[in-house]
């Protein structure tokens, strides 16, 4: 079309102000799809860590202020869950399966190392370790009573294998535990943090510390036709009929907000990201209304010979166009550049970045930028259109 070869003309005619134009969305674009990239990369890499703790609902005493993810390892019995209070737990939740954990923390030797170092120790009885999920990269479950398990973090740190053995307490003072299994890295968790911890049995545990069956959280692991909220409604009314005894924090509602409170974060990032763009568009309407300005007495000919206003119109909203397009699709190569780097950087990963959300936020900055100066071309297009034949050809 003739229009369009036009168009093309008159972007050749002021090449730089043009690149200029398509810098700027460019710019616009790795703003909105990077920013888009890290928002979903990073709710990915959550929802990867939490997804296996999404079925769990964690019991801890009540402290009379704010709870923990951690529970406590007080030594007051009072800041504890009795055994009669987990055989209540036990009854009212089934036929999902409560498990009572001790836990502390404690210094402690590797072999024949003489550094101490300092991590979480778990009391857990061995029925219930296949309940709680863990994935071994070593080892077995197995675990008698001097036995333990230790997680992966841990393990690398102190270049522990099945078969060390650990000193537990100052000197070897509470005795020595030998290695069994180590469990796979799990991240961030609800119910037991095992990366830098040790999971012994609830009887070595309980003859070591002395605490007898008082135990500083519950955890239930639900089943499938068991729904979590509901479960937690039934711990409250039975433990806290007339004071308030135990805090219970349902894993998937909290799941839930963190989804929710990341995507708002996203969502924040990648509006900042979109004011670039405007600020862009704001710069491709600068310079379509340059264009009209400089072409009045063309346009003037033009329509003296018989040229509708449509087709002058569509001449400069080619030129929009084109500009919006180009720019646009450097702008989204660019931003899977840019969404590769961020990812490495700051999440140390970018084994989310070639997701469907990936591919959705570059779609969505590049639609965005076409739409921008599709949108910022109309206004000097229509103008151009309707101008006066005859004082159009009057300008000078």
């Amino acid at each position: 079309m003739i229009f369009w070869e036009i168009a093309k003309r008159n972007i050749r005619l002021h090449f730089l102000r043009s690149t200029l134009a398509m810098l700027g969305i460019v710019i616009g674009v790795v703003a909105i799809a990077s920013m888009g990239i890290l928002g979903n990369s990073l709710v990915a890499t959550v929802s990867d860590s939490l997804s296996s703790v999404g079925d769990s609902v964690i019991v801890y005493p009540y402290t009379g202020g704010g709870g923990g993810f951690g529970g406590g390892s007080g030594s007051s019995q009072n800041l504890k869950i009795t055994d009669q209070q987990f055989q209540q737990i036990k009854r009212v939740v089934a036929p999902g399966i409560a498990i009572p954990v001790h836990s502390a923390s404690e210094r402690m030797k590797v072999g024949v190392s003489k550094d101490y170092s300092v991590a979480s120790v778990y009391g857990v009885d061995p029925q219930y370790l296949k309940d709680l999920n863990f994935e071994l990269t070593a080892g077995s479950l197995n675990n008698a009573n001097s036995g333990c398990l230790v997680g992966s973090t841990f393990a690398k740190d102190n270049n522990i294998k099945v078969g060390s053995r650990i000193s537990m307490g100052t000197d070897g003072s509470k005795g020595t535990l030998r290695v069994t299994g180590i469990i796979k890295e799990r991240g961030m968790a609800f119910d037991i943090s095992t990366d830098n911890a040790i999971i012994a049995t609830q009887d070595w545990f309980e003859g070591t510390y002395n605490t007898g069956k008082y135990y500083d959280q519950i955890v239930v692991k639900v089943k499938r036709d068991q729904d979590t909220a509901n479960v937690k409604t039934i711990i409250e009314k039975q433990m806290n009929k007339r004071d308030r005894i135990v805090m219970v924090i349902d894993s998937k509602a909290t799941l839930a907000t963190i989804y929710e409170t990341f995507g708002s974060i996203t969502a924040f990032v990648t509006a900042i990201g979109g004011i670039s763009m405007i600020v862009a568009g704001v710069s491709i309407f600068n310079i379509m209304m340059m264009s009209v300005n400089e072409r009045i007495k063309e346009i003037g000919i033009m329509r003296s010979i018989g040229t509708q206003k449509k087709e002058v119109m569509s001449m400069f909203v080619y030129e929009a166009a084109i500009i919006g397009v180009i720019g646009s699709v450097v702008g989204g190569v660019l931003s899977l550049l840019a969404g590769y780097g961020i990812s490495a950087l700051m999440l140390q990963s970018t084994k989310y970045l070639w997701t469907l959300s990936t591919v959705s936020s570059i779609a969505g900055g590049v639609g965005f930028g076409i739409i921008v100066c599709l949108a910022c071309g109309i206004y000097p297009a229509w103008q151009a259109a309707n101008l006066n034949p005859i004082d159009a050809l009057r300008h000078e």
